[in-house]
C-alpha cells in the first residue's frame, strides 16, 4: 500500500473531506481543518522513514508537546490524524494493523481544571452598552453582545439563530427548539434586557425572516442574510477591547451567564439546561464551584505583615 507522501493531492483532500465530515460543529470542522494542515504541512520534514504510521504520529505528537501548545490543542490534532488514519484504512490506503497502532497514540493527559476568563456585573452591562446605537451597526451588536451574556449561547448557534427561534412562551420570549454541540435541542428562556435589545434591531431592519444577525457593510445597510461565527468572534473582541477588556472571546461571554446565574442563586440544573450541557458534572467543571475565590482558604490564615514605618 501507498504512505502518505505518495498519495495524490485530490485522495489527500478527499480524505480530509472524510474527516470533517464526521463532525458536524462548524467550530470542530475548523479546528480539524487547521490540524490536518498542520500536519500535512509537518510530514515531510518531520515524519520518519517508517511513512504514515504508529511511529509517525508519535513523533507528531512529540513535536506538538516542543512547540508548547496546550494539552486540549494537541488532543484535538492527534484526533483528526487519527480520524485521518481511519478514512485512509477504510479507502483500502492503509492496512487494518497501521491504523489500529496509529488509533492507540495517545493524548496528552490534563491535570485540573482550566479557570477561563468571565465578566462581573459591571463589566457585562459596559460591554452591551458598549455599541453605538444611534447606527444600524450598533443596534445589531448589543442585540447581539445581549444575547450572548443573557442566554449563554455559543457563537456558532448565535449565528445559526433564526427569528422563528423566538417564540412566546408562558408569557416571555424563549428561544425554542435551538440544536446545539453534539445536535443537542434544548430552549433558553431570554431576559427583558435582551429582548429589548433585540426588537430595538429588528424594528429597525424591519425584517420578519431568516436569520436574526446579519451583516451591516460599512454605509450601515443591510448587505447579507446572515453572519459568520467568526464575525461574531471579531466583533466580541472588539468591543472587549474597545472597553480594556483584551481577550475575552464569545465563550467567555458564555461563561459568564453561567457564573452571574450560579451567583444568583439559580439552581445548577437548570444552568445546565440553558448552556445544553449533557452532564452536571459538565456544568460544575465549567463554572469551577469546588474552589471559591470569595471565601477562599487563603482568606482564613491569620497572618499578617508588620507595620512599616
Amino acid at each position: 500500500m501507498e504512505t502518505l507522501p505518495t498519495w495524490p493531492l485530490s485522495t489527500i483532500e478527499r480524505l480530509k473531506s472524510l474527516v470533517l465530515d464526521s463532525v458536524t460543529s462548524a467550530e470542530s470542522k475548523r479546528a480539524y481543518s487547521r490540524g490536518l494542515t498542520h500536519f500535512l504541512s509537518w510530514y515531510p520534514v518531520g515524519a520518519p522513514e517508517s511513512g504514515f504510521s504508529k511511529a509517525t504520529v508519535q513523533a507528531y505528537r512529540t513535536h506538538l508537546l516542543e512547540s508548547g501548545l496546550s494539552p486540549s490543542t494537541i488532543n484535538l490534532q492527534i484526533t483528526a490524524v487519527r480520524r485521518l488514519a481511519v478514512e485512509a484504512g477504510d479507502n483500502g490506503l492503509l492496512a487494518p494493523e497501521i491504523v489500529s497502532g496509529i488509533q492507540r497514540v495517545r493524548g496528552i493527559r490534563r491535570e485540573g481544571t482550566r479557570i477561563g476568563n468571565w465578566l462581573t456585573v459591571s463589566q457585562a452591562e459596559q460591554l452591551i452598552n458598549a455599541p453605538d446605537v444611534s447606527t444600524l451597526k450598533g443596534k445589531r451588536d448589543r442585540a447581539l453582545l445581549a444575547l450572548l451574556i443573557g442566554c449563554g449561547l455559543r457563537r456558532e448557534e448565535a449565528a445559526s439563530l433564526t427569528l422563528d427561534h423566538l417564540q412566546l412562551r408562558d408569557g416571555r420570549f424563549v428561544i425554542v427548539d435551538l440544536e446545539g454541540k453534539g445536535r443537542r435541542v434544548r430552549s433558553v428562556p431570554v431576559p427583558s434586557f435582551a429582548v429589548a435589545a433585540l426588537q430595538d434591531w429588528t424594528q429597525a431592519t424591519g425584517f420578519s425572516s431568516g436569520r436574526l444577525f446579519r451583516r451591516v457593510n460599512r454605509g450601515g445597510r443591510l448587505a447579507g442574510e446572515s453572519m459568520t461565527a467568526q464575525s461574531i468572534f471579531e466583533t466580541v473582541k472588539q468591543y472587549a477591547g474597545d472597553i480594556g477588556l483584551p481577550g475575552i472571546a464569545p465563550h467567555d461571554l458564555r461563561r459568564t451567564f453561567a457564573k452571574l446565574a450560579h451567583r444568583g442563586k439559580a439552581a445548577l440544573e437548570q444552568i445546565q439546561i440553558c448552556l445544553g450541557h449533557a452532564s452536571i458534572q459538565t456544568t460544575e467543571r465549567y463554572l469551577g464551584i469546588q474552589q471559591d475565590f470569595e471565601d477562599s482558604p487563603v482568606d482564613r490564615l491569620g497572618l499578617k505583615l508588620a507595620a512599616t514605618v
